[in-house]
């Protein structure tokens, strides 16, 4: 395909208008009303695109992912529908033996399992070591939660890893468990595995329509990320982030936010420092002003930094040319990296903002903060809230609230707790269900389909304009005609996708 590609007669979601567009040396180099272009229509050279029953929308970020970890869940046991601890376990059984059967069972490597929500479990339902010993015997086998902030592991994976798994319940704690995770990776043949499962997940993603990720994978991105470019994985445009114990050594090698990947091709950029300031809801570890409901004793949750931890983070970070993307779940959390945003100007995003005090809303518009949202986590949480956030100090998935106020919004998946799918997010955020069948959970908090969308893309924008980065994506359906079941099944209708003007779907 040439690089000069002309795309006609494409629809506008929510409109009856309809635009011919030109991309050219990777920009859209103009836009203009259908059957206006007459400029364009003078480039022998052009490939043109006949998009006459299609849609043009930009391309579609996700803002907020663990990209190997939820390349990973591809080639893992995926337990997301478990409805309990011992439907897990059977569901571990049954492929336990189904490799065994298959001869891929090694007693030496890790048997690695994803996304179990014990939150969800009745309270006699809850895991156990005994439970998950006496399914594995001495197969190391660990379990990741859908947060990712614990683990369920056998008494064979514990003393491998070197871990303490509670004696009754088998399971990890958060930042042991962060630790942990990471030893997989080490296991023979997991590289050929990783690369394998990558190249799928791109796949995968630009099949749905996305053409770039903020990766927040626990690890080292920047060297790891140059060296997936120069293999050829390198389809999707990348922000690589960095956490804050691997900060310095970034600072130290001339990183900063923005600067570009060597060999991407201007794909692949420096992302912002990641910190990850309180846990979660589904470990009850995410940090509140007010008690968690039903739990005994009495629990507020747990910061991973202390406020001023948090405060010297950040302002290394600014110092030094770093923008920041802060995990906060809990009110007293984003309370708490408000406070230190604001005193050391940082500049970036507060990822999650999952629980806010009213009075912390508009802080977000007032201190330039962007609000980095995960809109499908309210459709896995609903639930949970009723039983642990009962009677919240704060407002949960406050969207609307964040969008009145004036707050930059920016969305995403935080994939593999989510999948790596911005339409789920999409639908989430403007019909707040999964389902016609469901009442919306805090309907008030719900955003106009244009808002959500434009959150979904590099330029806030749901359409496209001369001087965008030409990262489009065509579809054979309006994305606006769609119901919560049409919506989260738009990857289907997904004709086309283009990175920096180049077909990769």
């Amino acid at each position: 395909m040439s690089s000069l590609v002309r795309i006609v007669n494409a629809g506008i979601p929510g409109s009856r208008t309809r635009a011919d567009l030109v991309l050219r040396d990777g920009v859209v180099a103009s836009v203009h009303p259908a059957g206006e272009d007459i400029a364009g229509k003078a480039m022998p050279d052009a490939t043109t695109i006949d998009a006459d029953g299609l849609w043009v929308i930009p391309g579609l970020w996700d803002c907020h992912t663990h990209f190997t970890q939820w390349a990973k869940t591809l080639g893992r046991l995926d337990l997301i529908s478990a409805r309990s601890a011992s439907e897990a376990m059977s569901m571990l059984r049954a492929h336990l033996d189904e490799r065994r059967a298959s001869g891929t069972l090694d007693p030496n490597v890790f048997v690695v399992g994803m996304r179990f929500r014990h939150s969800l479990w009745a309270d006699d339902e809850q895991p156990t070591l005994a439970a998950i010993d006496a399914v594995t015997g001495e197969q190391p086998v660990a379990l990741s939660s859908a947060d990712m902030h614990c683990g369920w592991v056998n008494s064979a994976a514990a003393r491998r890893l070197g871990v303490h798994a509670d004696e009754h319940t088998g399971l990890v704690g958060e930042l042991e468990w962060f630790d942990a995770y990471t030893q997989f990776d080490k296991a023979p043949g997991a590289a050929e595995e990783t690369d394998r499962l990558l190249r799928e997940a791109e796949r995968d993603a630009v099949s749905k329509g996305v053409v770039g990720i903020r990766d927040y994978e626990m690890a080292e991105n920047i060297d790891t990320w140059i060296d997936r470019f120069a293999a050829g994985i390198n389809t999707l445009r990348v922000d690589a982030g960095v956490y804050p114990e691997r900060l310095q050594n970034a600072i130290d090698a001339g990183w900063h936010t923005g600067k570009a990947l060597p060999g991407s091709n201007g794909l692949g950029r420096v992302g912002a420092m990641k910190l990850i300031s309180d846990g979660s809801l589904n470990t009850r570890s995410a940090y509140c002003s007010s008690p968690y409901s039903g739990i005994e004793p009495p629990t507020y949750g747990t910061l991973s930094y202390t406020p001023q931890q948090i405060e010297d983070y950040m302002r290394l970070a600014t110092e030094h040319g770093f923008d920041i993307a802060c995990h906060a779940i809990g009110d007293e959390a984003n309370t708490i990296v408000l406070d230190a945003a604001a005193a050391t100007h940082a500049h970036g995003s507060i990822e999650h903002a999952q629980m806010l005090k009213p009075i912390d809303i508009p802080r977000f518009a007032q201190l330039g903060l962007t609000a980095s949202i995960q809109p499908q986590h309210a459709m896995d949480d609903r639930d949970v809230i009723t039983r642990f956030w009962a009677n919240p100090a704060g407002i949960p998935y406050p969207f609307r609230s964040l969008y009145d106020a004036g707050a930059q919004l920016r969305m995403g998946s935080d994939a593999p707790v989510a999948p790596l799918d911005p339409w789920l997010a999409i639908s989430a955020a403007v019909f707040g269900t999964e389902s016609s069948d469901r009442e919306p959970f805090q309907p008030e908090q719900c955003l106009p389909v244009e808002v959500a969308l434009g959150a979904s893309t590099a330029v806030g924008r749901d359409r496209l304009e001369a001087g965008d980065p030409a990262d489009i994506v065509l579809l054979d359906a309006d994305p606006y005609a769609a119901a919560p079941e049409v919506m989260r099944a738009m990857p289907a209708h997904v004709a086309m996708t283009f990175v920096a003007g180049k077909r990769v779907y």
